[in-house]
């Protein structure tokens, strides 16, 4: 007789926890349960997953005692990998047979109607939950799905949304084809805030610190009249530190409301709040370890008795206490304020608790990121070092110092401690690079210049080693330029920094610019600078330089004067053109002070210096250059800063066979470097043939309101608002004429002051800092004015070097 002994424990999404054990025996026996040993296996029902998968995720093996334990858990474990809608297990003989019943898959997925939120957002979300073509469906999952897309709409302000997930089932090979179907509604709007039991302030001075409002003509660039629940909590806060820094130390809210209306498009928030009474300080007390001298300590508490309460005062007082502490290696040391309010006096006393807890010191620092940069360039910069307790100001000022490197861009760090030393921590440096420099380069022919050859590199971390390499080749039939540079910030283990310099310059035309002028140039030079303090530095440098300077008929009087008087004059045909040789030896002296947090568009900090140029007595000619350069950056609010950026530069001769400065080093104004929206070079003294001729005084201010831009170019581009002004004039040594034939003085006077207002770009990319401005000059003389008139250009744009 053949017999068929039946075991079922079967589940089904409603079944996951309960399992039942139905043993039948010939149709007719008593529900028992009888072990026995699994000799082989058996899977029904498979189609998608393998017989194998099954195999791996069941806990039983062959020769184990099936037991009804030992059945609910096989079939627990089934259930679990989300595979299956229903397992059952079925014994035949010594043979255990697992029915199953699988989930459909997904054929199709669709999302519709989602205008608020990407499509490829959504897809990327879903994927990651498993609702995507070709994986398992789980109706249960598809169902959160849905409640999250409601609160992600309803977090956005849009209650009016509904979202629908119609499933087509039963297709062939058990798929199923999916959708989600969005009514977005329209977005409900912040209809009014009320503020209940406020009676020192109005609600229009405590809602001017609320994100959330019910809007004005910005509002759909601002969105801040869309409700969110995380905006109301921020308010919320704000509020508090509101009236905590106005001497309401008993604030509080009492309960928040918010209601929407019946047709979901407009919301209301109602806050009740109690002010409680004002509080002054009465005594402000230390305690705990004073593991720097108390004295110092106290300097540094800004809360003082007979001060109104304020949180904000308290809180910045815990800051600088505790930025104390760390400066000497306690680098984990907490201060806490706690207040003491005495109702009756209203008045508070605070007590600062100083826990230092261990004196940390650092065992490793490591660099990751930069794998272009050799170590040593790291370590040089490092002032947090090795070995020496923790100190956040170095810390800080390390950090600093490596954004200053022009070829990183953003630097982070963190402190990880040491498993089993609570006194030793690491600090790994997470830096980025950025352009390490440019190189550009080009061809060109015109009828005028004929061919045209150049080619520029600039590399500021040559071979991985932090030096700087510069060279500029350049030719064509009207003008040569060589030049090669090379700096060594690290010089010598004291950070002297040496710059070496050669170049060869063959000018033979300059008629886009000036009077028909030849010279030829060539300088070497050597530039040494030593650190003094961590953010001064002096400046010495040394240069030779011999200058052959031609002009012709063309050329303007000024120049030809200045080549007849000076130097080693000649003259070449007969006379037609005049020439001179000049050999000097410079000398040059600077002081620098650099705060600057970063070397690329810096965020905050100053840098200014004076410098002073002169040839040394006994040159062929004698002159001295001075000059005073400031910048600095004022953050305002958010990523809106203000930048000011001043130049002022004065050459004169000194000895008494020099009567001017060489044509050569005088200044010129006007473009991006001086005053935007004035031609380039074209400010200033003309030349008896209407061509700029330069001065000796040069004076440049530009005022920069520079705004936001997108956080992915804030390390590679910047915009800004600016208000230029400033010119070139000349002090003495050189006369001047009009078109008339009238002398003409170009001294200084405030009212020649060029004023320029307009909007500017930089990017940095590979070719160099590319400055784009318009610029709109407010009081350039006309082209008709018996002084020539200025040349204007709005639109400007220049390829600088940013390295």
């Amino acid at each position: 007789m053949n017999t068929l002994d039946v075991f079922g424990l079967r589940t089904t999404a409603r079944m996951v926890a309960v399992a039942v054990l139905v043993l039948a025996l010939n149709g007719a026996r008593a529900q028992t349960f009888d072990t026995w040993v699994v000799r082989n296996f058996e899977v029904d029902g498979a189609q998608r997953i393998s017989t194998g998968t099954i195999y791996n995720y069941l806990p039983l093996n062959i020769g184990d005692t099936v037991t009804e334990q030992r059945v609910q858990e096989s079939i627990r474990a089934l259930y679990s990998t989300g595979f299956f809608q229903d397992v059952e297990f079925r014994r035949d003989a010594d043979t255990l047979v697992i029915a199953v019943l699988e989930r459909p898959s997904i054929e199709e997925f669709t999302i519709e109607g989602n205008d608020e939120i990407k499509t490829e957002d959504l897809e990327e979300s879903l994927r990651q939950v498993g609702l995507t073509r070709g994986k398992v469906f789980d109706r249960s999952v598809l169902e959160e799905v849905r409640q999250f897309l409601l609160e992600q709409y309803y977090s956005r302000g849009r209650y009016g949304v509904s979202v629908d997930t119609p499933i087509e089932e039963n297709l062939a090979d058990n798929t199923v084809r999916v959708a989600i179907e969005i009514e977005e509604g329209a977005r409900a709007k912040i209809r009014q805030i009320n503020l209940v039991g406020n009676t020192s302030f109005t609600d229009r001075e405590i809602l001017g610190d609320f994100e959330l409002s019910t809007g004005n003509w910005l509002s759909f660039i601002r969105n801040d009249d869309r409700y969110s629940k995380e905006a109301l909590e921020g308010d919320l806060e704000s509020l508090r530190s509101f009236y905590m820094d106005r001497g309401f130390a008993d604030f509080r809210w009492e309960s928040i409301q918010v209601a929407i209306s019946p047709d979901k498009q407009d919301i209301f928030v109602t806050v009740n709040i109690s002010e409680g009474d004002r509080y002054t300080i009465s005594d402000v007390q230390l305690a705990g370890d004073m593991v720097v001298p108390e004295a110092e300590l106290r300097s540094l508490i800004y809360a003082q008795p007979g001060q109104l309460f304020s949180q904000q005062v308290i809180a910045l007082s815990e800051e600088y206490l505790t930025l104390r502490l760390g400066q000497d290696g306690y680098g984990f040391a907490q201060v806490q304020a706690v207040p003491e309010l005495d109702e009756e006096t209203k008045e508070v006393s605070i007590t600062f608790f100083v826990d230092p807890r261990n004196r940390v010191y650092v065992r490793r620092i490591n660099f990751n990121g930069a794998d272009s940069v050799n170590d040593e360039v790291f370590r040089r910069e490092m002032r947090q070092l090795e070995g020496s307790y923790l100190s956040n100001a170095q810390l800080e000022r390390s950090k600093v110092r490596l954004q200053r490197l022009a070829y990183i861009e953003s630097v982070e760090f963190e402190t990880v401690g040491v498993p089993g030393s609570p006194d030793l921590v690491d600090i790994n440096f997470e830096v980025e690079e950025g352009l390490p420099g440019q190189f550009g380069g080009g061809i060109g022919y015109s009828e005028y210049y004929g061919l045209q050859l150049n080619g520029n590199f600039v590399h500021s971390n040559f071979m991985g080693t932090g030096n700087r390499v510069g060279v500029d080749l350049s030719g064509g039939e009207f003008f040569k330029v060589y030049s090669l540079n090379f700096t060594d910030p690290y010089r010598t283990i004291d950070e002297l920094s040496r710059t070496l310099s050669l170049s060869f310059r063959d000018i033979r035309q300059f008629t886009s610019a000036t009077s028909d002028f030849s010279t030829q140039t060539i300088t070497a030079g050597a530039d040494w600078s030593y650190p003094v303090t961590e953010m001064q530095y002096l400046r010495f440098g040394l240069s030779a330089s011999q200058a052959q300077m031609v002009t012709g008929f063309y050329s303007s009087q000024q120049a030809s004067e200045w080549v007849r008087n000076h130097g080693n004059p000649f003259t070449i045909d007969g006379g037609q053109y005049f020439g001179t040789t000049v050999e000097t030896l410079d000398l040059a002296l600077g002081w620098s002070f650099d705060s600057r947090n970063r070397f690329i568009f810096p965020t905050r900090g100053l840098r200014l210096g004076a410098n002073l140029s002169a040839s040394i007595p006994g040159s062929e000619v004698e002159y001295y250059i001075a000059s005073l350069d400031y910048t600095q950056y004022i953050p305002l609010f958010g990523a809106w800063m203000l930048k000011l950026n001043s130049e002022l530069a004065l050459g004169e001769p000194y000895g008494e066979e020099t009567l001017a400065l060489p044509p050569y080093r005088y200044f010129y104004g006007g473009g991006p470097g001086t005053v935007r929206g004035y031609r380039e070079s074209w400010l200033g003294p003309r030349d008896s043939l209407s061509n700029p001729h330069g001065g000796n005084l040069l004076i440049a201010n530009q005022f920069e309101l520079v705004f936001p831009l997108p956080e992915r170019f804030a390390t590679s581009a910047r915009a800004a608002l600016f208000y230029d002004v400033g010119n070139v004039f000349h002090t003495g040594g050189v006369t001047f004429y009009d078109r008339l034939g009238d002398q003409v003085s170009y001294d200084f006077a405030a009212e020649r002051l060029k004023h320029s207002v307009g909007i500017a770009v930089e990017w940095l990319a590979p070719l160099g800092l590319l400055r784009f401005s318009y610029g709109l000059p407010l009081n350039a003389d006309e082209e008709t004015d018996r002084f020539w008139g200025d040349r204007t250009e709005e639109f400007q744009f220049t390829v600088g070097n940013a390295f």
